[in-house]
């Protein structure tokens, strides 16, 4: 096995429901669900395997070993959309066996390079982050408009200027503070009808 190639999810789709949808479809008989489920998700298990830095060969090795396990075990997946954590939860516990089992030490150049290493956190975690954004985004879009400009401009300004804030959306500066705990009010209630 080779490091994959960069493969993305098409726009919007979410990654572990696709996987889901994949693994059910091959579960129910249909092979070729197989061989896109190894397309979507062997780039996040790379990294998570590459993440326990392992090198290139046995990272591959970890990466097949988790499909592997999946085909051995897929009757134990009682929820379709645990697979992804299913597969991760495999690949990182492999890894960390194949690590304990070389018995490598870290050394003191590792030490140093780790100072320097870039400390992007899992794989795992960006794709979930990049999940939780989506659906907040889709949350905010079913607001007001006015909601959404206001929302938009506390989140991302730590100390907005209610009064420049207060001619841009044409309010009293007293009512600002009220009308963002209604448009949140308002989130929290349409985060929980979108789909995790």
């Amino acid at each position: 096995m080779t490091a994959p190639r960069a493969v993305r999810p098409p726009a919007g789709d979410d990654v572990w429901d696709r996987a889901a949808e994949l693994f059910t479809a091959w579960y129910d008989g249909r092979p070729t669900a197989m061989d896109e489920l190894v397309r979507t998700l062997t780039p996040v298990l790379w990294q998570v395997a590459r993440g326990c830095r392992l090198p290139a060969e046995d990272a591959a090795d970890v990466v097949q070993h988790a499909w592997l396990a999946l085909v051995g075990h897929a009757g134990s997946i009682q929820d379709p959309r645990s697979v992804g954590a299913w597969l991760v939860t495999t690949v990182r516990r492999e890894s960390i066996r194949r690590t304990a089992a070389g018995g490598r030490t870290v050394g003191a150049e590792d030490a140093v390079l780790d100072r320097w290493a870039d400390p992007a956190p899992p794989a795992e975690d960006v794709a979930l982050a990049g999940v939780e954004t989506r659906r907040l985004w889709q949350a905010v879009r079913t607001l007001s408009a006015r909601c959404q400009e206001l929302l938009r401009v506390v989140a991302f300004d730590r100390r907005p200027d209610y009064a420049l804030l207060s001619a841009r959306l044409g309010m009293p500066v007293g009512s600002i503070g009220p009308t963002r705990g209604r448009c949140l009010a308002k989130l929290r209630t349409a985060l929980g009808e979108v789909p995790a």
